[in-house]
């Protein structure tokens, strides 16, 4: 096997599981594990991968303030969304007093809501729509309104925020790692989604697996705050820093 070839094979199993050991990529390349740590070092060297003791990790590259518009994600991911908000609807108690964050999948959600017991509050200008022809009691959080994600954001936003308790929040998220917990490219949308995470009980946030090991601009929670309701996580690393249920394994 050529070096360059290694190289893009050390790579490609770093950046699917997360961490790797050497012992791991000698195995699955059929080397010695003295070739193993010099392609390390040389991939360290290049900015590709993170050398740690026994093995290497991926790096996460920052992704910056760009964010697709609501119609360009809606049809992302379809059928992981669709089974991450079949799952997150049955969480759904009589009593619950819930938030409903902006977001793709957090509109697919209310798609599967059947228990009017409960009320809801959002600051998707789609999702109350929804919630309200569904017939669901629900509330629509006042302020400024972005245009990309059609959510309300905000001083005001956030003040109407502060005033609640929920005893569940469904959130949205653009990125998720280790280290920068949940991010979103947008300051102000930031603001609302770490106001509600802090506002509530318990606070779930629904993403596919390509939101992991992404980080934007501005962190709005550490994972620890927040569960994770996915089709599938990358590897382990973020099951040690939170709860996380994977629908779709």
């Amino acid at each position: 096997m050529l070096t360059q070839e290694r190289y893009q094979s050390i790579l490609s199993m770093v950046n699917e599981k997360g961490a790797v050991t050497v012992s791991e990529l000698a195995a699955f390349l059929g080397i010695s594990e003295s070739t193993v740590r010099r392609d390390l070092t040389a991939l360290d060297e290049l900015g590709k991968l993170k050398k740690v003791f026994g093995g290497a990790t991926s790096i996460t590259k920052p992704e910056g303030v760009y964010e697709d518009n609501v119609n360009m994600r809606e049809n992302l991911m379809s059928a992981e969304k669709t089974e991450i908000a079949r799952y997150s609807a049955q969480l759904i108690n009589n009593t619950d007093f819930v938030f409903i964050d902006s977001g793709t999948t957090t509109s697919r959600l209310i798609d599967f809501i059947d228990n009017n017991q409960a009320t809801y509050v959002t600051n998707g200008i789609v999702h109350a729509r929804k919630l309200v022809q569904k017939g669901l009691n629900a509330y629509l959080i006042g302020g400024k309104v972005k245009g990309a994600t059609e959510a309300v954001v905000g001083a005001e936003g956030i003040a109407n925020l502060k005033n609640f308790n929920f005893s569940k929040a469904f959130m949205g998220t653009n990125g998720i790692d280790v280290t920068a917990g949940f991010t979103t490219p947008d300051i102000e949308e930031a603001m609302m989604k770490e106001a509600a995470v802090n506002t509530s009980y318990m606070a779930f946030v629904l993403a596919d697996h390509t939101k992991f090991r992404r980080v934007f601009s501005v962190t709005f929670s550490q994972l620890k705050k927040c569960c994770i309701i996915t089709d599938a996580a990358p590897d382990n690393r973020y099951a040690r820093e939170t709860v996380i249920k994977e629908v779709m394994k």
